[in-house]
């Protein structure tokens, strides 16, 4: 049997679960490509800026965190799932919301060669719309803008 999903606002007592969740599904996801910041450096940025400052989601478990999701207006800037939690339909549920919470259209960017991205994105109406060499993210990976519109 598997437990049920809740999404909800994350709060300051999530920052570390929800840094943890990032940490995880980054390495699974993407693991050629270089963190930009030590684990504690992300922890930090979790619970500095990113559960107090912006708008941050996250799946719930069975009490553990599963998921997590940083909208800012019309940008998806964050996706992240725990790696054994994929394809269990958390990410639809987060696109659904961000959807929802920004009906007027959505941009997101992700790494070239997270190819799984990609066609998740894709299979949710998002186009790409922009290709880069990475020269202006910090991971200096080339990357790929995606466009949702209504």
């Amino acid at each position: 049997m598997t437990a049920e999903v809740v999404l909800r606002r994350a709060a300051g007592p999530d920052a570390d679960a929800v840094a943890d969740v990032w940490l995880r599904s980054y390495s699974a996801a993407l693991p050629g490509v270089v963190r930009a910041h030590s684990d504690d450096e992300v922890r930090a940025y979790f619970r500095d800026v990113v559960v107090p400052e912006r708008e941050t989601w996250l799946a719930e478990a069975g009490g553990r965190v599963v998921g997590v999701m940083v909208l800012a207006g019309d940008v998806l800037s964050q996706l992240y799932l725990d790696p054994g939690w994929r394809g269990r339909g958390v990410g639809d549920q987060f696109v659904a919301v961000a959807k929802q919470r920004s009906p007027q259209g959505l941009t997101l960017w992700t790494f070239q060669v997270n190819k799984p991205a990609h066609r998740f994105y894709e299979r949710h109406g998002f186009v790409a719309v922009e290709y880069t060499d990475g020269s202006k993210n910090e991971e200096r990976e080339p990357d790929v803008r995606y466009v949702w519109q209504p």
